[in-house]
């Protein structure tokens, strides 16, 4: 079961967090219908993340097994057969069909089945080819998080703020582009062919660009006027520096001997994820206490 857990990789199911960035912030944490339809498609999007995973780690098991860090996945390593594998990436299909099912009964928007479908599509065409094109390669993760966060709005009916958009557009490109520079730093560029045309110094200058944009539009988002007014005072002011000092945690890692996939750096570091908590934990007090 362990093995099977990794090769679906359910780690990486905080990053489907994101669906619910929309109900937190537009203070509907507490309505339990709004909760469960927002729960719901974070399992959507936690199979369908599962999906492309598995459909990788098939197609690039050869590869995986000359990495090395990726030899040790189930498949890579011979701890899950491929036979094993197509099971259970049937089995996610199946659950993944039921889910939709039961999100589309209540929600009348075509977006509701696109989406899922959308990010499917894009990251087995990632697979396949798209992630040897330098800058779309990027662009495809960047709009993996987006669609997570839309998604997280589209099944609640909520508009989320364009500045909060901005960040997480920028927080995305910040990441990806750090892991790209980390790949050349730990392989070179044998690892996969985009990173032949990426070099240090241009990764290196277009990661803090992208860092210095997220924190910006962050700030935009905390004194803009209507993000003040709905959440009914200007606090949320005070977690600009608690933000930067996460950031800035993350980049000393992707500067040290990180690999560079947010989780991992973020689950490898005690620092990083107590600020995370405090983080959230003023959030929390800021938007639904004080």
């Amino acid at each position: 079961m362990k093995n099977y857990l990794k090769l679906i990789r359910v780690k990486h199911w905080l990053k489907n967090g994101l669906v619910f960035l929309p109900i937190f912030f537009s203070l509907n944490i507490l309505n339990k219908e709004m909760l469960l339809t927002s729960v719901l498609a974070f399992f959507i999007f936690s199979f369908t993340s599962s999906i492309v995973y598995v459909t990788n780690d098939i197609a690039d098991i050869d590869k995986d097994k000359l990495h090395p860090i990726k030899k040790n996945r189930p498949l890579a390593s011979g701890k899950v057969s491929i036979k094993e594998a197509k099971l259970i990436r049937g089995i996610l299909l199946i659950v993944l069909g039921i889910l939709l099912g039961i999100i589309s009964k209540s929600i009348e928007s075509i977006w509701v089945l696109l989406i899922p479908i959308i990010y499917l599509v894009m990251n087995i065409a990632y697979s396949k080819k798209l992630k040897d094109i330098p800058i779309i390669d990027v662009v495809v993760i960047v709009t993996g998080f987006i669609l997570r966060v839309i998604y997280g709005g589209l099944v609640i009916n909520v508009e989320v703020s364009k500045y909060l958009y901005l960040m997480i557009i920028f927080g995305s490109f910040y990441l990806a582009f750090g892991k790209r520079r980390n790949e050349i730093m730990k392989n070179g560029d044998k690892s996969r062919t985009s990173l032949t045309l990426y070099n240090k110094e241009f990764l290196d200058k277009n990661m803090y660009v992208a860092f210095s944009l997220a924190i910006v539009s962050y700030i935009l988002w905390c004194i803009d006027p209507t993000t003040i007014e709905h959440i009914g005072n200007s606090y949320i002011f005070w977690t600009i520096p608690l933000l930067m000092v996460i950031l800035q945690l993350y980049s000393l890692n992707i500067e040290g001997n990180s690999y560079g996939d947010p989780i991992d750096v973020i689950l490898s570091d005690k620092k990083l994820i107590i600020c995370i908590i405090l983080y959230m934990i003023s959030m929390i007090t800021i938007i639904y206490v004080l």
